[in-house]
């Protein structure tokens, strides 16, 4: 019985890797839905990652949705070229 719960376990159990990919996915459509064009997305995620620093220093709190949302306001003043108008 202890071996079957202990595989259900690891089966249960996320990669660092694979939450990697979700969280990249749920940026992308963040993003998307924030107005960055479609074709856009990747160069987007990648300025998004660059903001945070720039918007917030070098604090290394958890960002709540407040936080991502100035994230996001700042990349549409400084790159309005990613959004569709």
């Amino acid at each position: 019985m202890a071996k079957q719960e202990h595989n259900q376990e690891n089966e249960d159990d996320v990669t660092l890797e694979e939450m990697s990919a979700v969280l990249q996915e749920m940026l992308r459509a963040t993003l998307y839905f924030a107005g960055v064009k479609k074709n856009r997305l990747d160069d987007a995620a990648e300025i998004y990652l660059d903001s945070i620093e720039e918007v917030f220093g070098d604090d290394d709190g958890m960002l709540g949705i407040d936080e991502i949302v100035k994230v996001v306001e700042y990349i549409k003043k400084e790159n309005p070229e990613l959004f569709s108008k």
